[in-house]
């Protein structure tokens, strides 16, 4: 750690006993939440915290190297409002001990290198001018030239206004640099502090990969005070909501509230997790699966398949990946509840989940039937994975998409289309796992697998059986003989080409045994993971292109139908066959001596 630290409140100014919160009133002078994270301990209160402060609380001790420490501001303008622009800077370095408002760095947090570049709102209310923009793109760039991942944390009113332009063009600047970053694969996480406003959030801030927010911060382009001075009004309750953190999570465009207190711990989980899912290494499991025990009736399979206590894909994340991260929101319009997505592991290995959620009929989850943002969600998942260069396991779980005017309104097929396109040009494994009922195009936007896994009491169908029955015959209660006839069973599916692997399940279903349903599921994926890695992403592409290509052409089911035919066709043959030789042998035994008679005794002979 720099040697650099902040002035902090002495003893003459404020007397610590004294110190109470400014929500709850609760005294937190002395209490070691407030001292170390400036954090009510009892109403969870986020006071403003110094940059270097904040840095202690995040990396490991003594890790911290200060980088472009020398550089600082000039006066490009000569510009001076109620005090000339160099005096303001001066005061704002003896201040808060900084030469800009953002310091930039190396460190680690539990031994995961990363580079850091926090915003100190003492300096200048955090704005961001030309030195400050330099910085962090120099930041984004020594990130991209190490490989290493790169954490930003903002504290910002905005750009720096006694710079024009300059400091205007400073958005274009660190955007830029956080694209390159993007596109050479390096991992940006995106900390919104109270406040985060104008320039900086409308930049490099809102680039990031994960985007984490505090609880409580006021974020937002305009802040009120502004759009007060251009609207000549009062912005009203309303506007003040539409800036808060919770707000930006509804909205979609934050994917979690994290307390400062659990930051640290929370960026060493995402480290780890993306570290190992770049390794790609992963070993197949030891231990056999439960072979398949027989047939099921299809109608039987679907009542199994739809049950409320059937295990979800939050319960075998749960089970499979105890340090979940999950992530939100479709950074345009919502977060879906009935779409999951986040980072985990499997057996070690850092991957992105992605799957529909039932909620054990938790009406907010719509029983897995996504809307539009949903998809868009799972959408962001996909080229997220391909960034951070981590597979992909998704879990279909949903007898569909949700049909409404609101999901029209809002671009159902689109986010649908855009899924199924992205998922077939990936370039990391991808692995699919139909987990309960997998219905038609909602499904399948998530089953765009090099290897697609369908459980024992699974379904996959492009129409509900009722819904066949119901056009088919105008007879619902069909639905069991339609369920036969549409082949929706795993073990149909496998047969048709359209599933890769069936994974069994503990004797009576899942529902009965989640923790070994979910041990058995967990030792199929890793499977299915170790057998396509090391494969180049070009080449998962291409053949992943290929194997969709040529379903409904030639495949398992195909073969067997062919087969049965050319079998029927043959024993037909055979009978017919036999039937001629049957009647000839018959005729023979009658008139044995036809063949070798002479001409008969009527017809005239030679000669």
């Amino acid at each position: 750690m720099t040697s650099t630290s902040v002035p902090r409140e002495s003893s003459t100014d404020v007397d610590i006993d004294d110190v109470r919160c400014p929500r709850c009133s609760a005294t937190i002078g002395t209490t070691a939440s407030w001292l170390m994270y400036r954090v009510c301990g009892e109403c969870g209160h986020h006071a403003q915290i110094s940059a270097l402060d904040r840095i202690k609380t995040l990396l490991d001790e003594d890790s911290f190297e200060e980088t472009n420490a020398r550089l600082v501001s000039v006066d490009p303008l000569g510009f001076s409002d109620l005090q000339p622009y160099r005096a303001r800077v001066q005061a704002a370095r003896e201040k808060t001990g900084l030469t800009e408002a953002v310091i930039t760095g190396r460190g680690s947090i539990h031994g995961h290198e990363l580079v850091i570049a926090v915003v100190d709102f003492g300096f200048l209310g955090g704005s961001m001018g030309s030195v400050v923009g330099e910085k962090i793109a120099l930041a984004f760039e020594h990130a991209v030239d190490r490989t290493i991942p790169i954490v930003s944390v903002v504290a910002s009113g905005g750009a720096r206004m006694q710079e024009g332009m300059l400091s205007l063009v400073q958005m274009a600047k660190t955007a830029a640099a956080a694209k390159r970053a993007h596109v050479a694969h390096v991992p940006y996480i995106s900390i919104l502090t109270n406040p985060t406003t104008g320039g900086m959030y409308a930049s490099f801030a809102t680039q990031g990969d994960i985007i984490f927010a505090e609880p409580g911060a006021m974020i937002g382009f305009a802040g009120p005070r502004v759009i007060q001075g251009v609207a000549g009004k009062d912005a009203g309750e309303q506007a003040l909501r539409s800036h808060t953190a919770e707000f930006l999570v509804e909205r979609g465009f934050v994917d979690s509230i994290i307390d400062r207190r659990r930051q640290r711990n929370t960026l060493a989980t995402l480290l780890r997790l993306i570290a190992s899912g770049q390794q790609r290494v992963v070993a197949s499991p030891a231990t056999s699966t439960i072979p398949h025990r027989g047939v099921d009736l299809a109608w039987d399979v679907v009542q199994a398949a739809r049950r409320e206590d059937r295990p979800t894909t939050m319960d075998y994340i749960r089970r499979i990946s105890p340090q979940f991260v999950e992530l939100h929101g479709d950074r345009a319009h919502g977060d879906d509840p009935a779409v999951v997505a986040g980072i985990g592991e499997i057996a070690g290995l850092g991957v992105v989940f992605l799957g529909h959620e039932r909620g054990h009929g938790d009406p907010v989850r719509r029983n897995g039937q996504a809307l539009p943002e949903g998809y868009r969600k799972a959408l962001r998942m996909m080229r997220l994975a391909q960034r951070l260069r981590c597979p992909l396991v998704t879990f279909i779980d949903t007898p569909g998409a949700f049909l409404g005017i609101e999901s029209e309104e809002r671009g159902l097929a689109t986010s649908m289309s855009e899924c199924l396109a992205e998922m077939s040009a990936m370039e990391v494994p991808v692995v699919a796992t139909i987990i309960g009922e997998g219905g038609s195009g909602g499904a399948l936007a998530f089953g765009v697998a090099d290897r697609v896994l369908m459980q024992e009491h699974a379904i996959y169908s492009v129409i509900a059986p009722e819904g066949a029955a119901a056009i088919l015959y105008r007879d619902v209660s069909r639905a069991p003989e339609v369920a036969e006839a549409l082949k929706i069973t795993a073990l149909d599916c496998t047969k048709l080409g359209v599933a890769d692997v069936l994974v069994p399940e503990p004797e009576g279903g899942a529902h009965l045994d989640p923790d070994l349903a979910a041990a058995m599921l967990r030792d199929a994926l890793v499977s299915a993971l170790a057998d396509i890695q090391g494969t180049s992403g070009r080449r998962l592409a291409s053949e992943r292109y290929r194997k969709f290509r040529q379903m409904g052409q030639v495949n398992t089911y195909w073969r067997e139908f062919l087969s049965k035919e050319a079998s029927e066709l043959g024993m037909l043959v055979a009978r017919t066959v036999g039937s001629i030789r049957g009647r000839l042998t018959s005729h023979d035994s009658e008139h044995p001596h036809d063949a070798d008679d002479g001409p008969a005794e009527d017809t005239p002979r030679d000669g």
